[in-house]
């Protein structure tokens, strides 16, 4: 059993529903303007994700509903946490066989003017095989649409690639363009060239979450993961 195979069947026994590796010397730039030198010397990504609950999902446009707020950041929260200790414990196993790794936060911002983790899950998912952009910038897998969070693990382990990045399969559908109750997605397709601003504006994002939490106890949204496609099949 080779270490790519060792790591997924260990991810497994951790509920881990995708597994994938990414090379990303093909992103270094990129991942140097987000998170720069720290998370640039790791020539591989890790991702995890796990399937958000689709009952949970699914009742995102009764948001104004206290329980339905409640029980989708429950599921959320919950999610990340297992996440995070599921990236743990492998990281764990990798360091021990006496490589470099560094498990990354699923959800946590470290810039509050670009509004950005230090390194893209989505990217590493990407370059890993597991989906592509979509219009609403979330990672859209062919199973589950965009209903899954992701972690990443960097690592200078001796992995193989699991795949190439999926070419977009959005065409002409932009249901989250016009489901975004603040308009934030021009509803340009992804473009590894362009910079995310061009397709979407993560500050009116901010600002709406910020005046949500002014007026109800949870601020939450989600249509634009609710409404895709891929998902709701």
């Amino acid at each position: 059993m080779n270490l790519n195979e060792t790591l997924k069947e260990a991810s497994l026994l951790e509920s881990i529903d995708y597994f994938g590796v990414a090379d990303l010397n093909c992103a270094t730039d990129v991942i140097l303007a987000q998170g720069g030198e720290i998370v640039r010397g790791y020539p591989y990504c890790i991702s995890l994700g796990i399937v958000l609950p689709h009952a949970a999902v699914d009742s995102l446009p009764r948001r104004a509903d206290y329980a339905v707020r409640l029980n989708y950041k429950h599921a959320y929260e919950i999610i990340n946490q297992r996440l995070d200790f599921a990236a743990s414990r492998l990281s764990n196993r990798i360091q021990r066989m006496g490589f470099k790794v560094l498990p990354l936060p699923a959800a946590e911002r470290v810039d509050d003017e670009k509004i950005c983790a230090s390194f893209s899950h989505k990217t590493g998912a990407h370059l890993a095989g597991l989906g592509w952009i979509g219009k609403n910038c979330l990672l859209i897998t062919p199973e589950h649409g965009p209903r899954v969070r992701f972690v990443s693990i960097l690592t200078d382990a001796l992995l193989q690639p699991t795949g190439e990045p999926l070419d977009e399969k959005c065409g002409e559908c932009d249901e989250c363009v016009k489901i975004c109750p603040i308009h934030a997605f021009t509803g340009r397709p992804f473009k590894n060239e362009e910079p995310r601003e061009m397709r979407y504006q993560a500050e009116k994002c901010d600002q709406y979450f910020e005046a949500l939490k002014q007026k109800e106890k949870e601020a939450v949204c989600g249509l634009c993961l609710y409404v895709c496609p891929y998902g709701r099949k």
